[in-house]
């Protein structure tokens, strides 16, 4: 029988990301976009009405409705969330010690 090493971590995006930075640039991009999704759901909106909404094409929301948060800036996805009147805060605050 053999062993396996199990590894924990904090959040999945530092599972998925070897680089914190780039892990958190992930999370916040994803909090953004998972809000933006929700939004348009909400209201029920065509990809099309969406994009003309968000000033972005439709190809974009539709990307951006399949998860690729690669092809998003998050200054990109907070202006979307602004053209969507949705509010977004940034929380910055020391990390705790390991």
């Amino acid at each position: 029988m053999t062993t396996t090493k199990r590894t924990t971590f904090a959040t999945v995006w530092d599972a998925i990301e070897d680089s914190r930075e780039i892990a958190a640039s992930l999370r916040f991009r994803a909090e953004v976009a998972n809000a933006i999704i929700e939004e348009t759901r909400r209201r029920k909106l065509t990809l099309a009405r969406a994009a003309a909404i968000c000033g972005v094409t439709q190809p974009r929301i539709s990307d951006l409705r399949r998860g690729r948060l690669d092809l998003f800036a998050l200054d990109a996805l907070i202006d979307m969330a602004a053209r969507l009147e949705l509010r977004t805060t940034v929380t910055v605050r020391r990390r705790h010690a390991a």
